[in-house]
């Protein structure tokens, strides 16, 4: 891991410098934000900022969402100043450090953004042999598409990849294709020269750049636009790219992983996507089972997950009651693994004080297993939906699943089967109209 801190830290600089090096990280400091934004548009794979409080911390993070760079910050200063910690999470810092510098505090904020956060769980012996694959393809420098259904875990395989691979020691840098508007996505992959367009200030490095030396993730690339889908076969080839705005093209030494949720050889055959970069990118092709086909890995996560979100929300674990755990077996987890997740997210939540019972398991979307085994009218009650447009229920759809994922969009987006796009349209849409839509929560 690699820290960025800009500012003196009241003085305390060295002593936190020394803490998160002992802790395992790489640290770089700067005096100033202008440095600091400079350290972070070179693309030095920094993983997290500590941020004096005395800086100007409004103006750094605005810079950095105006030029999507979404590093995690973390402003830092003395335990009394309450109103400048108030004013820092307000403009956008994820956390407070109070200063002196604790060493369990660093720890815990470390540990927030480690590696182990994206530990590879399982039990069910369908995995066993797309793990092993994967172990045994990680040294190499193959391409790898990694293919499955939304929520399998794609980007947690492509993780545990990068870190079997000669290149764990180098950066990992993942890029969401489907989040990130198609006119931006060319700068946030390749870079740009300042003046390049409006609105670009600085020479910014992209994250090809950013991940020389390592790997990176293009997270959903049959989403990408045929443009940029031949860049990125000029890429594969000639191992070079060429920055927004730039005059000589700049080699790049770097591991690709693709994944997608689509059915790639139909999109190849329906010309949505180039064939000679299907083939370039498909040197191994790891297919990720759905939840329902490892239901011996049910259990297992949502215990992981209890214990994840009950010590990020300071609260006592709690066990699954018999009839939970009955519950959460019977469904068809169309969300797979992400809609476990925040289930037992939501649960540990509204939970009781002693237990998680069925009442906290708030599944929504498809039926569980024995309901459709047992349901004799497949179309429900057909009552509740007389009277209501198609355009009603999509909306209600909708905003349900966002509220069971907690506000979050990207998650949302993907349990419902359509693009982050189209998702942030419906809900401007839904604002306009004068609905109430949840507020943003996770990745927006």
């Amino acid at each position: 891991m690699k820290i960025l801190i800009v500012g003196t830290l009241n003085g305390q600089v060295g002593a936190a410098s020394q803490i998160a090096v002992k802790r395992g990280a790489k640290v770089i400091h700067t005096d100033g934000i202008n440095e600091g934004l400079d350290a972070l548009r070179q693309g030095q794979g920094i993983d997290l900022v500590l941020v004096d409080i005395q800086l100007d911390i409004e103006s750094f993070i605005q810079n950095l969402n105006a030029e999507r760079i979404n590093t995690p910050i973390v402003a830092c200063g003395v335990a009394t100043d309450a109103q400048a910690a108030v004013r820092a999470i307000r403009a956008g810092a994820q956390e407070y450090l109070p200063l002196p510098p604790d060493a369990e505090l660093i720890g815990a904020v470390l540990s927030a953004v480690a590696e182990e956060s994206h530990a590879m769980i399982y039990n069910d012996p369908i995995m066993d042999d797309v793990v092993k694959l994967a172990k045994q393809i990680a040294p190499s420098d193959a391409s790898v598409l990694i293919t499955g259904q939304s929520g399998t875990g794609k980007e947690i395989m492509a993780r545990y990849i990068h870190r079997n691979s000669r290149r764990k020691d180098g950066p990992f840098i993942a890029v969401n294709c489907a989040a990130i508007p198609e006119n931006l996505l060319e700068s946030e992959l390749f870079g740009h020269e300042k003046g390049a367009f409006t609105g670009a200030v600085a020479r910014r490095i992209g994250k090809f750049e950013e991940a020389n030396n390592g790997t990176i993730l293009l997270d959903e690339i049959s989403e990408m636009d045929p443009r940029l889908q031949a860049k990125m076969l000029r890429i594969l080839q000639e191992r070079e790219i060429d920055r927004v705005g730039g005059k000589k093209p700049v080699p790049v030494n770097v591991r690709v992983l693709a994944t997608s949720n689509r059915n790639m050889e139909l999109a190849v055959a329906q010309g949505d996507f180039r064939e000679d970069l299907y083939f370039r990118l498909n040197v191994v092709n790891l297919q990720l089972p759905s939840l329902k086909e490892r239901p011996k890995d049910i259990a297992v996560l949502a215990g992981h997950f209890i214990k994840k979100y009950a010590k990020a929300n300071d609260m006592e674990e709690r066990p699954l009651t018999e009839s939970a755990k009955a519950k959460i077996l019977r469904h068809t987890w169309p969300g797979n693994v992400r809609e476990l997740e925040n289930t037992m997210h939501r649960a540990v939540l509204v939970a009781g004080p002693t237990e998680i019972s069925d009442d906290a398991i708030m599944i929504t979307g498809s039926p569980s297993a024995d309901q459709s085994a047992n349901n004799t009218n497949p179309a429900g009650d057909s009552g509740e939906f007389v009277g209501q447009t198609v355009a009603d229920m999509e909306r209600k759809l909708i905003i349900a699943t966002l509220d069971h994922c907690l506000g979050n969009r990207t998650h949302a987006a993907n349990v419902l089967g359509i693009s982050i796009r189209t998702l942030r349209n419906k809900l401007k849409l839904y604002g306009d109209e004068g609905f109430n839509v949840p507020a943003a929560g996770g990745n927006p």
